[in-house]
């Protein structure tokens, strides 16, 4: 008989009670071999440490967050990633959008899961590994895997327990009991997104109450002919029921009629296609940021300025907000003004056409700390601009101005030249034909055709969409990113001026093909030109070597017929999206 290693007392203890462990859970299972040495199981204790078992002391607790964010054939969860043990839940990843074909998913620590290698690895897999193939699978895959054995049943159930975050696209074939079964199986869901096909109502909401007594923060969204069904009396009591509900977004709100929201915890909330509703009553003192979009349907009855009053007695805190209605006009804004708003930091008026420049006279003089001004589809002049200019020059970072047809273009080059601290601006359909129907037809007359000089230092985002009457531009933004020419169709190649090295994205569908080829022509030499700053060597005799230009080398290559077509795609680097 040969002598035994020593085995000191701890880990013979720790693999006395993992091997009863293991045979109360196979009384009936025979007799197997050990995953370790190859000897028989029956009555064997391994001398031999677990197969790539962190050696670090594993928490005792499973991960604290799951993000669901991809999708299925069924109703689309996301597969399920951890985030790190001491993540809060005020700080959990921002969910991707659901066409987003990118994968955030963060990086699993392994020492940081609660997972019992005895029981959830058949074989050799080992538990950190079935639990990275695991949280990839859809909610069907999960549900599938769960069958095959103990380990990955009970895997699976630590996984939806754990979740934190959980997308869901429901499809019209989809009842409601399928998302409820799904809810359930996540205790401690803190986000969560709805993604409906089909008619829904408060039935949904009465199953989300049920399902996740911690959620915080809702998002229902609408899609194709999906019908929202759920009425403002509906809506109040679940906000009042969900103490703990910080944040509410809901599209589709078409059927409330009117509501009435209690709520302590509540910061922001965001209901869009409301038409007609008899009443509104914000009783949420936390409220930081509200957005309300009416539908733009004819025969709106909502009473704007009666909101706007209601929102100044009890949501005082409010920073952002943002009201999109036809029926928006001076006397609103003279409401919003004479509430005044202390924290506002944020403000955007839309589709607003009787909104002038008396009302931004009014918004000057009472909010003098905004970092972001909305008034597209105003009526407000290039003297709006001016007040604008002379009362915001120290905190206006973004501007937005688009479909304000009588705005020009020396009032835009006004705004960017006293605005040093603007990064975005939206001018679409600002410097275009008032006679034009269609703005992708080009006009060719005379007296609309105007000039844009514009140069900024922190400029990043550029937007003139629909200028029809821009036949000559120059830029020269060295922060500038994104840049949108849609329908720019009378701007002329030759009159076009691009200097920003940093341009990544140019928007140009609708405009000539040949201003298309000048943007990528300038878009390459200002690549070539900022590429081209490295340190010059002296040689011995004196001279220097100096390092030619990117595009010079590319059309050398590219005229020599002997030089391969491959390693001329190679050279060639794409610097900016251009979409045409």
């Amino acid at each position: 008989m040969q002598p035994q290693p020593h085995i000191p007392p701890a880990t013979a203890n720790a693999a006395i009670s993992a091997a009863l462990k293991s045979q109360r859970a196979r009384k009936n299972r025979g007799s197997y071999s050990c995953g370790r040495c190859g000897q028989p199981k029956k009555g064997h204790v391994c001398h031999l440490p677990p197969l790539d078992v962190p050696s670090t002391p594993i928490a005792p607790e499973p991960v604290t967050s799951i993000a669901a964010a991809a999708s299925s054939t069924r109703s689309t969860v996301v597969s399920l990633s951890s985030a790190p043990l001491r993540q809060s839940f005020t700080n959990l990843r921002r969910a991707l959008s659901f066409d987003d074909d990118v994968d955030a998913r963060d990086e699993t620590d392994l020492t940081d899961l609660s997972l019992d290698t005895e029981i959830v690895q058949p074989g050799r897999f080992h538990a950190v590994g079935l639990w990275e193939v695991l949280k990839r699978l859809p909610p069907s895959g999960l549900l599938m895997a769960a069958r095959v054995c103990k380990g990955w049943r009970e895997t699976a159930r630590k996984m939806w327990k754990a979740a934190e975050e959980l997308r869901i696209r429901v499809p019209k074939r989809a009842q409601i009991g399928y998302v409820g079964s799904l809810l359930q199986k996540c205790p401690g869901l803190v986000t969560l997104t709805l993604k409906l096909e089909s008619d829904f109502d408060a039935t949904t909401l009465a199953c989300i109450a049920f399902s996740c007594p911690n959620l915080e923060v809702l998002e229902i969204l609408t899609c194709g002919a999906a019908v929202n069904r759920i009425s403002g009396d509906e809506l109040g009591r679940f906000v009042s029921n969900k103490r703990g509900l910080t944040s509410l977004k809901m599209e589709g709100c078409s059927n409330l009629g009117g509501f009435s929201l209690t709520s302590t915890s509540l910061s922001t909330l965001w209901l869009s296609d409301l038409h007609s509703l008899s009443k509104m009553i914000f009783n949420c003192p936390n409220l930081i940021e509200i957005s309300l979009e009416f539908s733009q349907q004819e025969g709106d009855s909502t009473d704007l300025v009666t909101m706007v009053d209601g929102l100044g007695r009890t949501c005082t805190r409010l920073q952002n907000i943002h009201i999109a209605s036809l029926k928006l006009s001076h006397i609103v804004v003279l409401a919003l003004t004479a509430v005044n708003f202390r924290c506002l930091r944020m403000l955007s008026l839309v589709l607003g056409i009787d909104i002038t420049d008396a009302s931004v006279d009014a918004i000057s003089s009472s909010y003098t700390n905004l970092e972001l001004l909305d008034l597209s589809g105003s009526s407000i002049t290039d003297t709006g601009l001016g007040m604008i200019c002379d009362v915001l020059p120290d905190t206006l970072s973004k501007l937005l101005v688009a479909l304000c047809p009588n705005i020009t273009s020396s009032g835009i080059q006004f705004a960017t030249a006293q605005l040093p601290l603007l990064e975005l601006m939206d001018c679409g359909m600002t410097v275009s034909d008032p006679n034009s129907d269609n703005p992708l037809t080009p006009q060719k007359t005379s007296g609309y055709n105007q000039k844009m000089f514009i140069k900024h230092k922190r400029m990043k985002k550029l937007s003139l969409w629909g200028c029809s009457s821009l036949d000559a531009l120059f830029l020269n933004c060295p922060e500038l990113r994104d840049l949108n020419l849609n329908s720019c169709n009378n701007l002329q190649p030759e009159s076009l001026v691009i200097q920003c090295p940093k341009l990544e994205i140019v928007h140009a569908s609708g405009c000539q093909k040949l201003l298309t080829v000048a943007i990528r022509k300038q878009i390459s030499e200002n690549f070539a030109a900022g590429e081209n700053h490295m340190t010059r060597k002296r040689l011995a005799d004196g001279s220097k070597r100096i390092q030619a230009p990117p595009s010079l080398y590319q059309e050398t290559r590219e005229d020599d017929e002997n030089y391969p077509a491959k390693k001329r795609r190679k050279i060639e680097k794409e610097v900016c999206t251009i979409i045409d």
